[in-house]
């Protein structure tokens, strides 16, 4: 089996527990992916490039996929399968039994705010993603606890506890500042600097990486200390180079009435989270590759990716920030 992991690769926080996460910016945004890649030998493929269909939000897209400048056979055509919890509106595209040749994909899609009606029938804002569900709350306790392939959250707890201390020491939103913060100062951010053997550790010795390999080493970190903390691959109006863009959530819970919320750390600061677009959420990125096969074999000669957001690109804040 073979992936191609998310490459591409502000959390100034304060422990007041009155301060609440700013959501995504409730504008339009546009999005793309074309793929190229020469099929060398018969190949089943997976694609995670579509926008996640999110509450609140409204998805337009579409998938096309060309073998040889004709239409791919029947049997081979993308099938859209549902990936994770249903809340989260996350698609896999499948295609099985692709021959040989040279194969096209092309996914556009535009994500905007879907309006809910209010009581009077008038529009009354986005939608508000569901409450955290409590089943799925403690599962998450455990399994984003857990270390990864990527994030081996075991190998740092020592050093982990000595640079930031515990949450019986601090609130979770000052120790997953304390993390973005020093990860962002430990790390440069430096193209084809990783591959895609390499995790946390190795990126914390080496002292550079890209976009994944920061969002692999607050994973890992977080977890040491006991925070849920998961990968995101997203789409990044505003990133520079343009590429597909992955960062961290946390699950951090407030000290004054004890509610959670899933916020993000980009310690690349490489584009403002308030215009990011989820794509698919996972351990590590394993989890999240945007290609895999499972058989055959193909190279990925092309790849291009845009993303932009309808009006002025919003500032980064250096705020507390959900997504979607």
């Amino acid at each position: 089996m073979t992936s191609a992991p998310s490459s591409g690769d502000v959390l100034e926080s304060t422990s007041a527990a009155v301060v609440r996460p700013s959501g995504p910016v409730l504008r339009a945004r546009r999005v793309s992916a074309r793929l190229v890649l020469d099929v060398r030998s018969t190949c089943d493929l997976s694609f995670l490039v579509a926008a996640a269909r999110t509450p609140g939000w409204r998805v337009d897209d579409e998938l096309v996929v060309h073998l040889g400048g004709a239409e791919l056979p029947e049997g081979a055509r993308p099938v859209e399968v549902p990936v994770g919890p249903v809340a989260r509106g996350e698609r896999m595209h499948v295609l099985t039994g692709v021959p040989r040749g040279e194969l096209v994909v092309e996914y556009t899609g535009t994500v905007a705010p879907d309006p809910a009606p209010g009581a009077d029938g008038q529009d009354d804002g986005p939608a508000r993603p569901p409450a955290d569900d409590p089943e799925e709350a403690a599962r998450d306790r455990f399994e984003l606890n857990r270390p990864s392939r990527y994030c081996p959250s075991d190998e740092l707890a020592a050093f982990a506890a000595a640079e930031f201390g515990s949450r019986r020491e601090r609130s979770d939103a000052d120790l997953a500042a304390a993390v973005e913060r020093w990860v962002a100062g430990r790390l440069v951010y430096t193209s084809g600097s990783s591959t895609s053997f390499d995790g946390a550790v190795q990126t914390m010795l080496r002292g550079q990486g890209v976009c994944r390999d920061y969002a692999h080493l607050v994973v890992a970190l977080c977890r040491a200390l006991e925070l849920p903390a998961r990968l995101t691959a997203v789409y990044a109006p505003g990133l520079s180079p343009m590429d597909f863009h992955a960062v961290a959530e946390v699950r951090v819970v407030r000290e004054d009435d004890g509610a959670a919320a899933w916020e993000v750390l980009d310690a690349t600061r490489l584009a403002p989270r308030r215009s990011l677009t989820r794509i698919s959420t996972g351990r590590d990125a394993a989890d999240t590759a945007f290609l895999t096969s499972l058989r055959g074999g193909l190279v990925l000669q092309q790849m291009t990716v845009t993303a932009v957001v309808d009006g002025d690109l919003p500032a980064e804040d250096g705020g507390r920030t959900v997504l979607a």
